[in-house]
Protein backbone atom coordinates (compact mmCIF):
# COMPACT_ATOMS: atom_id res chain seq x y z
CA UNK A 1 0.00 0.00 0.00
CA UNK A 2 1.60 3.33 1.22
CA UNK A 3 5.33 3.47 1.93
CA UNK A 4 4.68 5.82 4.86
CA UNK A 5 7.81 5.68 6.16
CA UNK A 6 9.42 7.27 3.02
CA UNK A 7 7.09 10.18 2.81
CA UNK A 8 7.75 13.49 4.51
CA UNK A 9 5.29 14.64 7.01
CA UNK A 10 5.05 18.57 7.04
CA UNK A 11 2.70 21.29 9.20
CA UNK A 12 0.42 24.15 8.64
CA UNK A 13 -0.33 25.94 12.01
CA UNK A 14 -3.61 27.28 12.41
CA UNK A 15 -4.24 30.12 14.58
CA UNK A 16 -7.80 30.71 12.89
CA UNK A 17 -10.46 29.66 10.40
CA UNK A 18 -8.81 32.35 8.29
CA UNK A 19 -5.53 30.63 8.35
CA UNK A 20 -7.19 26.97 7.94
CA UNK A 21 -9.05 28.58 4.98
CA UNK A 22 -5.09 29.85 3.78
CA UNK A 23 -4.14 26.21 3.35
CA UNK A 24 -7.04 25.50 1.69
CA UNK A 25 -7.14 28.10 -0.62
CA UNK A 26 -3.30 26.98 -1.45
CA UNK A 27 -3.95 23.82 -2.04
CA UNK A 28 -7.54 24.67 -4.34
CA UNK A 29 -4.77 26.41 -6.40
CA UNK A 30 -2.58 23.03 -7.36
CA UNK A 31 -5.29 21.03 -7.33
CA UNK A 32 -5.71 18.91 -10.78
CA UNK A 33 -8.24 16.68 -11.97
CA UNK A 34 -8.07 13.33 -10.49
CA UNK A 35 -6.96 14.71 -7.32
CA UNK A 36 -7.90 12.71 -4.14
CA UNK A 37 -7.48 14.69 -0.45
CA UNK A 38 -7.56 12.40 2.17
CA UNK A 39 -8.91 14.44 5.63
CA UNK A 40 -8.83 13.07 9.24
CA UNK A 41 -9.34 14.82 12.34
CA UNK A 42 -11.83 14.30 15.79
CA UNK A 43 -15.28 15.52 15.73
CA UNK A 44 -15.34 19.11 15.73
CA UNK A 45 -11.35 19.44 14.59
CA UNK A 46 -12.19 21.76 11.14
CA UNK A 47 -12.94 18.89 8.22
CA UNK A 48 -15.26 20.49 6.87
CA UNK A 49 -14.31 24.19 7.58
CA UNK A 50 -11.36 23.22 5.13
CA UNK A 51 -13.51 21.60 3.37
CA UNK A 52 -16.29 24.58 2.66
CA UNK A 53 -13.16 27.14 2.22
CA UNK A 54 -11.50 24.25 -0.59
CA UNK A 55 -14.76 24.16 -2.18
CA UNK A 56 -15.13 28.17 -2.20
CA UNK A 57 -11.38 28.64 -3.83
CA UNK A 58 -11.99 25.60 -6.32
CA UNK A 59 -15.14 27.89 -7.65
CA UNK A 60 -17.72 26.56 -6.31
CA UNK A 61 -21.04 28.68 -5.60
CA UNK A 62 -23.55 27.87 -3.02
CA UNK A 63 -23.31 25.97 0.29
CA UNK A 64 -21.22 23.16 1.24
CA UNK A 65 -21.92 21.10 4.24
CA UNK A 66 -20.93 17.94 5.37
CA UNK A 67 -22.09 15.01 3.28
CA UNK A 68 -22.76 12.75 6.37
CA UNK A 69 -26.17 11.43 6.07
CA UNK A 70 -25.81 11.71 1.73
CA UNK A 71 -21.98 10.48 1.92
CA UNK A 72 -20.99 11.89 -1.36
CA UNK A 73 -22.04 15.27 -2.62
CA UNK A 74 -21.21 16.96 -5.71
CA UNK A 75 -20.43 20.49 -7.02
CA UNK A 76 -19.37 22.06 -10.09
CA UNK A 77 -16.50 24.56 -9.63
CA UNK A 78 -12.82 24.95 -11.84
CA UNK A 79 -13.52 21.38 -11.68
CA UNK A 80 -16.18 18.72 -10.57
CA UNK A 81 -15.62 18.58 -6.63
CA UNK A 82 -16.72 15.56 -4.63
CA UNK A 83 -17.55 15.62 -1.53
CA UNK A 84 -17.11 12.57 0.62
CA UNK A 85 -17.85 11.28 4.19
CA UNK A 86 -17.49 7.79 5.17
CA UNK A 87 -17.46 7.94 9.13
CA UNK A 88 -20.92 6.27 8.92
CA UNK A 89 -20.31 3.41 6.63
CA UNK A 90 -18.21 0.39 6.64
CA UNK A 91 -15.44 -0.87 3.88
CA UNK A 92 -17.59 -3.07 2.61
CA UNK A 93 -20.00 -0.82 1.89
CA UNK A 94 -17.98 2.05 0.77
CA UNK A 95 -16.57 -1.17 -1.90
CA UNK A 96 -19.95 -0.97 -2.92
CA UNK A 97 -19.79 3.26 -4.20
CA UNK A 98 -17.92 3.01 -7.02
CA UNK A 99 -15.16 5.36 -5.46
CA UNK A 100 -12.96 4.44 -7.69
CA UNK A 101 -14.74 6.34 -10.75
CA UNK A 102 -14.71 9.45 -8.38
CA UNK A 103 -10.96 8.97 -7.29
CA UNK A 104 -10.23 8.53 -11.31
CA UNK A 105 -12.17 11.13 -12.93
CA UNK A 106 -12.22 14.61 -13.67
CA UNK A 107 -12.82 16.06 -10.71
CA UNK A 108 -10.87 16.46 -6.96
CA UNK A 109 -12.52 14.03 -4.61
CA UNK A 110 -12.16 15.14 -0.76
CA UNK A 111 -12.82 12.39 1.56
CA UNK A 112 -13.69 13.21 5.81
CA UNK A 113 -13.14 10.29 7.92
CA UNK A 114 -10.64 8.79 4.92
CA UNK A 115 -8.20 6.66 7.72
CA UNK A 116 -11.81 4.62 7.50
CA UNK A 117 -11.49 3.49 4.08
CA UNK A 118 -7.38 2.69 3.65
CA UNK A 119 -7.97 0.21 1.57
CA UNK A 120 -9.88 2.04 -1.28
CA UNK A 121 -7.58 5.10 -1.45
CA UNK A 122 -5.52 5.37 -4.30
CA UNK A 123 -1.80 4.81 -3.84
CA UNK A 124 -1.43 8.14 -4.17
CA UNK A 125 -2.99 10.75 -2.56
CA UNK A 126 -2.75 13.78 -0.49
CA UNK A 127 -3.39 13.05 3.73
CA UNK A 128 -4.14 15.63 6.25
CA UNK A 129 -5.06 15.06 9.83
CA UNK A 130 -6.24 17.98 11.51
CA UNK A 131 -5.57 18.45 15.43
CA UNK A 132 -7.11 20.65 17.73
CA UNK A 133 -4.13 22.49 20.04
CA UNK A 134 -6.68 25.13 21.51
CA UNK A 135 -10.33 27.06 21.29
CA UNK A 136 -9.49 28.10 17.84
CA UNK A 137 -5.88 26.63 17.29
CA UNK A 138 -5.32 23.72 14.97
CA UNK A 139 -2.17 21.57 13.85
CA UNK A 140 -2.57 20.00 10.52
CA UNK A 141 -0.09 17.30 9.69
CA UNK A 142 0.31 17.49 5.99
CA UNK A 143 1.70 14.25 4.03
CA UNK A 144 1.56 13.58 -0.21
CA UNK A 145 1.90 10.15 -0.82
CA UNK A 146 3.74 9.91 -4.39
CA UNK A 147 3.29 12.82 -7.29
CA UNK A 148 2.50 15.06 -7.67
CA UNK A 149 1.38 15.59 -3.60
CA UNK A 150 4.84 15.36 -2.64
CA UNK A 151 6.38 17.96 -5.33
CA UNK A 152 3.11 20.03 -4.01
CA UNK A 153 4.12 19.96 -0.44
CA UNK A 154 7.45 20.33 -1.16
CA UNK A 155 6.45 23.93 -3.20
CA UNK A 156 4.77 24.71 -0.50
CA UNK A 157 6.68 24.51 2.28
CA UNK A 158 9.52 26.37 -0.08
CA UNK A 159 6.94 29.25 -0.40
CA UNK A 160 6.20 29.44 3.20
CA UNK A 161 2.85 27.82 3.94
CA UNK A 162 4.13 24.41 5.35
CA UNK A 163 6.85 23.58 7.81
CA UNK A 164 8.87 20.29 8.59
CA UNK A 165 7.15 18.07 11.20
Amino acid sequence: MHSKESSVQYKFIARSRQDTARLAAALAEVVTPGTVIALDGDLGAGKTTFSKAFAKHLGVHGVVNSPTFTLIKEYEGRMPFYHMDVYRISLEEAEELGLDEYFYGEGVSLVEWASIIPELLPEAHLQLFIEVTGPEERQIRIIGYGEPYETWCRNLKENGVLSNE
